[in-house]
């Protein structure tokens, strides 16, 4: 979450004017992440989170966020609600911007995770890969292994000047991943962004699932392997193997690994590691001037590749081989 386009008081009144939520009460912009413009607004109804979606996002994609996060509530899984207008529309345009309006979710993110938290999470995301099943919409993963070359291109200018040799590293690790990347493994709906600030708790128990604009058909385990690097690892940049087995735990509890599965999960690791380098990589190149958001290190990734470049198999993340 972030904010990039401003909106006057006088035209988020007349937008709002088409639903059944109230007067404004208060409006508040969320700083956090790093794709869309959000606002914590307050109405006579309660609060509710506003999004406008900024010019990174497809605007045709928008169909499959919505009705994934009716799919996935309706089979069980908690996560917020498109509200929708008096004229029963989820999606509107505020401030030149797609926009729309979801349902807001009690609880906090965690900024320091324990184990217990990662087991919880573990669990939380196998549930959404079971009820994700059989949503009818298909939307390929835009970062995926195939877009990597062409979105570093993007950035390859500048990349030496945020660590000198960076360039040609991140060069022999695109060869390596698109020479090895797997082709046949279990897919389906991921949610491909289950970080921290993504991840509600409330009084110690996961409270819900925010944040489902990277949402994609592909690789169960490529999830999997997104969420090791995004829970399981400590400031100094070492991988929590306790913590990464907790995860794994979890999420075999619900929906067990396949052998194919684990066998790839160093290799997904990797591919993962190297996408939010990435993506990082060019925000931290590339902030719009005034914008409130601040860009994360995309050093923070190359540290996590460089751990699952050593890695051999699956025991290294505590997983039993």
């Amino acid at each position: 979450m972030a904010v990039y386009t401003e909106i006057a008081d006088e035209e988020l009144e007349r937008f709002l004017a088409g639903y059944e939520l109230g007067a404004l009460l208060s409006v508040k912009g969320i700083a956090e992440g790093v794709e869309n413009s959000n606002y914590l607004i307050v109405t006579e109804a309660g609060p509710h989170i506003l999004t406008l979606y900024e010019k990174r996002v497809d605007p045709t994609d928008l169909p499959f966020f919505i009705g994934l996060m009716e799919h996935l509530a309706a089979r069980g899984l908690t996560c917020p609600q498109p509200v929708r207008n008096r004229a029963g529309e989820a999606l509107g345009v505020l401030a030149g911007r797609p926009a729309a309006i979801v349902t807001f979710l009690e609880g906090m993110w965690i900024r320091r995770p324990r184990v217990e938290h990662c087991a919880q999470v573990g669990e939380a995301l196998a549930q959404l890969h079971l009820a994700g099943e059989g949503f009818a919409i298909h939307r390929r993963n835009a970062l995926s292994v195939d877009s990597w070359r062409p979105l570093f291109q993007r950035s390859e200018e500048g990349a030496d000047t945020v660590l000198p040799e960076l360039g040609a590293a991140i060069l022999r690790e695109l060869d390596h991943l698109e020479q090895n990347w797997p082709r046949d493994l279990p897919a389906g709906v991921i949610h491909a962004d289950l970080f921290p600030d993504n991840v509600f708790f409330l009084k110690g128990h996961l409270s819900g699932l925010i944040d489902f604009y990277f949402a994609c058909n592909d690789f169960l385990a490529y999830d999997v392997a997104i969420g090791l690097n995004a829970w399981c690892f400590e400031a100094d940049g070492a991988l929590n193997i306790t913590k990464a087995r907790a995860l794994l735990a979890g999420y075999q509890r619900v929906r067990p690994l396949g052998a194919d599965e684990i066998a790839a999960l160093p290799l997904l690791a990797r591919g993962s590691a190297l996408r939010f380098l990435l993506t990082r990589l060019y925000d931290w190149l590339n902030v719009p001037p005034g914008a409130l958001v601040a860009p994360k290190d995309p050093l923070e990734y190359w540290r996590k590749l460089r751990f699952h470049q050593s890695v051999d198999d699956a025991g290294a993340y505590g997983m039993d081989l």
